[in-house]
């Protein structure tokens, strides 16, 4: 059998909401355009998600999760990614300090030759 593609990880990428009160960089940049991003909330806080450190774009839970597949159902010569370079910024919806730590889970995808 051969492939043509990998589904790889970046490395992972933390925030810790005891400085939440504030938008808060969520880790670094995207390193590549992604097809999967996931984002696990281990903290006691809600807290908002934003693409420019100004303004909420989406939520996560207090102990929950959201998943993002943008290449789902999406023709495979026509893949839909996350920009490379995409920053995520995170806030509690409280706007006060919390325990625990919210991470962020990059997965891309890399064209190889035929093996």
């Amino acid at each position: 059998m051969s492939f043509t593609q990998r589904l790889l990880y970046e490395t992972i990428r933390s925030a810790d909401t005891a400085s939440a009160g504030t938008y808060l960089a969520l880790g670094t940049p995207l390193s590549h355009p992604s097809s999967l991003i996931k984002m696990v909330n281990l903290s006691n806080q809600d807290v908002l998600i934003s693409l420019d450190g100004t303004t909420a774009v989406d939520v996560c839970p207090a102990n929950g999760f959201w998943l993002y597949d943008v290449t789902t159902n999406s023709p495979h010569t026509n893949h839909i990614f996350v920009d490379q370079g995409r920053q995520y910024y995170i806030q509690t919806t409280s706007g006060m300090a919390g325990t625990g730590l919210v991470y962020l889970v990059v997965q891309y995808i890399k064209n190889q030759g035929a093996e």
